[in-house]
């Protein structure tokens, strides 16, 4: 139990999910679905992790467990353990196994034109993936979060015999506020050195 809990904190929350949340978190508006989605996230996963760990780290989940908001019961010692879903995630699983496999090739990529001083961050990058039909179709069902979690101003998706994957440097401006690139920075009067979701996000905060 250890040592799962352990490889959950630092692979699936560390390494992938807190890394790919950032950005909603850091840059949508405080309203906004996106960022209100992860923040109810972030508190189901501290709950759950709280009652989880208590057994283990006895005054480190209790102190945790008192500065959650909303909750009802005065100690973590005397809460129940999370209820297993009996939601079927089997399909669900599978498919984000699938993206963090080609997440870790694209990862690499972009260190190593890092290396090669073609970028400086992986936030100045466009990734150009080139990947066999099926798994094209499979990456287009999820086009929109793809620069998120690659952590990549842009990302483009092509049908080829196998995978691979070409680093550029990506097309616009860079953001002041996000540093993600986009060729609309520039184009609003209010804030012209903003990209377009930056500037959705400054009317509603400003």
């Amino acid at each position: 139990a250890y040592n799962a809990l352990y490889n959950f904190c630092t692979v699936t929350l560390s390494a992938r999910y807190f890394d790919i949340i950032k950005d909603r978190l850091y840059i949508y508006a405080p309203s906004s679905i996106e960022r209100r989605s992860a923040q109810t996230a972030l508190h189901q996963i501290a709950d759950a992790l709280c009652r989880l760990i208590a057994p283990i780290l006895v005054f480190t989940s209790d102190e945790a467990w008192e500065n959650l908001p909303k909750q009802t019961v005065a100690s973590v010692h005397l809460s129940e353990f999370p209820k297993v879903s009996d939601d079927d995630t089997t399909t669900l699983s599978k498919n984000w196994e699938r993206i963090f496999a080609i997440r870790d090739e694209v990862l690499k990529a972009l260190e190593t034109a890092r290396t090669e001083k073609l970028i400086g961050s992986s936030l100045d990058a466009k990734v150009i993936l080139a990947t066999d039909k099926d798994t094209t179709r499979f990456l287009l069902d999820y086009y929109d979060q793809l620069r998120y979690i690659f952590i990549a101003s842009q990302v483009e998706v092509h049908e080829s015999e196998s995978l691979s994957i070409k680093i550029e440097k990506a097309d616009g401006k860079k953001c002041e506020r996000c540093w993600n690139y986009s060729v609309r920075v520039g184009e609003f009067v209010g804030y012209p050195t903003v990209c377009e979701r930056c500037n959705d996000a400054l009317a509603e905060i400003v």
